[in-house]
């Protein structure tokens, strides 16, 4: 599997285009800003997308979701709980001074156990509730790309509206870490880490 990261827009979000070797074919997760930026690498890894996929709702992963679907006519998937906040993206981005554009609606609503599959390969969605309600990770092989559930040695904000420490937590331990100590993690933003090192050396949702 093709695993490209970019960084993007001014919270310094993590966006990621997975693509298949052999078809071609591939997503993008958490669009959230510099649209331009994620379609020349695109371009210059000749992948075709064809869905757009958030992990959560946040202005600072979905920013980009109406120029990437105006260009690439992929479907865009995300959460039947966070699928609102899409409409109001111009006012939770103005709440920290910045600016975003509403998305559209959702192509599809996924929810947990759901796959999507891309050329030969096969995400499943995990539902990873607590930094929003309807925070997801998507799950292949030996990567999970998380959104803002899990950090190298930290864990997402729940003082936002709909965020829940005790749910947060119960996600990581309960859905995350099962998935086994050698899983490379994908995060939201920063660098990437393992399952394994997180459970022995998270501070906040490490098992100890």
């Amino acid at each position: 599997m093709i695993i490209k990261s970019l960084v993007v827009g001014p919270i310094m979000a993590n966006c990621f285009i997975l693509g298949c070797e052999k078809t071609h074919k591939a997503v993008v997760i958490d669009p959230g800003a510099e649209s331009g930026k994620i379609l020349m690498a695109l371009a210059n890894l000749k992948l075709t997308v064809e869905y757009i996929i958030n992990t959560h709702g946040h202005f600072d992963h979905v920013g980009a979701n109406k120029k990437m679907k105006e260009v690439t006519g992929a479907k865009l998937l995300i959460h039947k709980l966070d699928e609102p906040m899409l409409s109001m993206l111009s006012n939770t981005a103005a709440a920290f001074g910045l600016s975003a554009e509403n998305s559209p609606p959702a192509d599809q609503t996924i929810e947990d156990g759901d796959t999507i599959q891309f050329g030969d390969i096969i995400l499943t969605v995990i539902h990873t509730p607590g930094h929003t309600p309807g925070g997801i990770s998507l799950f292949c092989d030996d990567s999970v790309f998380v959104g803002d559930t899990l950090f190298e040695g930290s864990i997402g904000r729940t003082d936002f509206p709909g965020g829940d420490y005790g749910t947060l937590i119960s996600s990581i331990q309960k859905k995350l870490f099962p998935l086994g100590d050698h899983v490379t993690v994908y995060c939201g933003h920063g660098s990437e880490t393992t399952i394994g090192k997180e459970k022995r050396f998270n501070p906040f949702a490490g098992l100890r």
